[in-house]
């Protein structure tokens, strides 16, 4: 009786599924997201369109579409997360690292069905990924960024991630702005907080041509009272105060009581309270700035005070922009607007309040510290400017991504090629089934070139068997890939086609990973949702309210079993309750 083991009763309608049947179950999930994404692959992608009951979004990014797909499957999530990461560390690649993962679950699928186990087949995909981006780290192609070339393969590069986005035909304008904008940080050794320092604007209007970068920091202009059309709205080197204090007479509150002997004296604590914002605005005249920024309301009064003595002011500008500003031009966000000196004002070449498209915008420009950039994108619809932005994103993390790693490799298939023939090669040098999984995962890499040449229209089977043969038979074949433009193949690395190499090691980690983990699962338990909708909740606020009943029912249980019985029913020795599965 003592060895007997124990009996989980779960909740009724609780749902689970174990074995081969459960992991190939989870494989064709898998695969089922894939084929979603993978049509939005390359220069030829077609573009998804989502709508969520509220907005609509048009978008080709991968890491969008898998953000918004409501996907149920609790295994394809997997998908979604690494989809998540390779947009976190990378940027672009999104789309890549998905269809990679399907298809190396397809190419295993076979292995599962004939009754592998799991585990031999984990361990030499890891030995495959291990060794593929081991490959790719050998073939990238080191440059200096300092030298007008390494300048060229920047900007090369934010092309490439340009080139399969709604933005594609202007890569011309958009790439030289983004190397520059990351570029500036790179130099001030910030690049780390690119997101935080480079500001995407989005005006609807206009041409997409007419999109500009300012070499400093640019914000709408905010909410204004009157007075405000009176201020001077331009200024050469002026002084800049940044505050983070309200300057607007403060109502009183309700529950406020103020006694007073005679009216004279009610008097006297309505001048107090107008004293209080005169000596507040007052301390901002006297510091001798020129523009007064506040994260704060600046009321009508302080509007028309600081228009009077020919200076500017905007109030509730976002926390992003002023600490922006305050990183351009060197000055401290002050919370008091008493000891006010000149070592906190910051200052700038230029400011101007500039008219673009139907909204104003506060420039500063030629600012001391070459830190912050602020890129106006301009658009027909905001469909088209969402986009834009989430193009410009991609491109943006990628030339940051080549600042690290400072080494590329080419794009369109040839790298993904290079390394399936490199994985065919060294499995023939390995005996038993390890050298079936591994030609299956070299084999599952063509995926990338093989999709590419189907979203443009070609023939794949032509193409991949000509670049197969290039790059087995040639000694200079080995960064052909697919020509977009010619249905052919070519080497891409001639013709401008880099991506950092960086981009590939985690692409191909990514997805080897997440291969493992759906395949390292053995069984699948998906609890039925509670029929009363607050029961969780309840649950666990009691849990939190009572913390003595829960002690004294654990020590009821233990003294219950001791003798052989149970707090609740009849229930023997050998089986026991799993709380929150209808149990105590």
């Amino acid at each position: 009786m003592a060895g007997r083991p124990g009996i989980i009763i779960l909740r009724e309608g609780t749902d689970t599924s174990q074995g081969k049947p459960q992991l190939i179950s989870n494989i064709n999930a898998c695969q089922a997201v894939a084929d979603v994404v993978k049509t939005t692959l390359g220069p030829r992608g077609m573009d998804k369109l989502i709508f969520d009951g509220r907005h609509v979004t048009i978008s080709n990014d991968g890491a969008t579409i898998m953000r918004l797909l409501d996907i149920a499957h609790p295994a394809a999530k997997t998908l979604v997360d690494i989809s998540m990461s390779q947009d976190a560390e990378v940027g672009d690649g999104t789309t890549s690292v998905v269809l990679l993962a399907g298809s190396m679950l397809k190419s295993i699928k076979p292995f599962v069905e004939e009754g592998v186990h799991p585990q031999i087949i984990i361990r030499n995909i890891r030995t495959a990924a291990k060794l593929a981006v081991q490959k790719v780290r050998d073939l990238a192609v080191p440059y200096d960024i300092n030298t007008p070339e390494g300048e060229d393969m920047l900007i090369k590069c934010a092309s490439t991630s340009l080139n399969s986005k709604l933005i594609s035909g202007h890569q011309d304008l958009f790439s030289p702005m983004i190397v520059e904008a990351v570029k500036s940080l790179h130099n001030a050794g910030a690049l780390d907080e690119i997101k935080a320092l480079i500001a995407i604007k989005k005006i609807p209007g206009g041409d997409v041509r007419a999109s500009f970068l300012v070499r400093g920091v640019a914000f709408k202009k905010t909410f204004s009272y009157a007075g405000f059309e009176q201020m001077t709205k331009k200024f050469e080197k002026p002084k800049i105060l940044l505050l983070n204090v309200e300057l607007e007479l403060k109502s009183e509150k309700e529950n406020a009581e103020v006694r007073i002997e005679n009216p004279e004296e009610y008097q006297s604590i309505v001048d107090a309270e107008w004293q209080v914002i005169y000596d507040k605005l007052d301390a901002c005249v006297d510091s001798g700035a020129n523009i007064v920024l506040s994260k704060l309301p600046i009321g009508d009064l302080a509007t028309q005070y600081f228009a009077d003595r020919g200076m500017f002011c905007a109030g509730r500008v976002e926390d992003g922009d002023l600490k922006r500003v305050s990183k351009a031009t060197g000055g401290t966000i002050q919370t008091s607007t008493n000891g006010l000196y000149d070592g906190v004002l910051g200052t700038c070449g230029k400011f101007e309040e500039k008219r673009v498209g139907d909204e104003r915008f506060n420039v500063f420009e030629d600012c001391p510290e070459s830190l912050t950039s602020t890129m106006v994108l301009r658009g027909g619809s905001e469909q088209f400017i969402a986009e834009s932005e989430r193009s410009v994103h991609d491109a943006l993390m990628v030339v940051k991504r080549c600042l690290k790693s400072k080494a590329v490799v080419a794009g369109g298939g040839a790298v993904e090629m290079e390394v399936s023939k490199y994985l065919r090669a060294h499995a023939l040098t390995i005996e038993g089934k390890g050298q079936l999984i591994i030609s299956a995962f070299a084999k599952s890499l063509e995926v990338v070139p093989q999709q590419l040449c189907d979203n443009a229209g070609f023939d794949a089977t032509d193409i991949l068997s000509a670049l197969r043969r290039k790059h087995f038979q040639d000694e200079d074949g080995k960064w052909f890939g697919v020509d977009i433009e010619a249905g052919d193949i070519c080497d891409t690395f001639e013709s401008g086609v880099w991506e950092p190499s960086d981009n590939k090691c985690n692409s191909l980690a990514a997805a080897a990973e997440a291969a493992c983990v759906i395949l390292s699962i053995d069984e699948t338990v998906v609890n039925p949702r509670s029929q009363d909708p607050g029961a969780g909740g309840q649950g666990a606020q009691m849990q939190q309210q009572r913390p003595m009943s829960n002690m004294m029912g654990n020590a009821m249980d233990a003294v219950n079993a001791q003798h052989g019985g149970s707090r609740s029913g009849n229930l023997g020795n050998g089986v026991s309750y799993l709380k929150g599965r209808g149990g105590g």
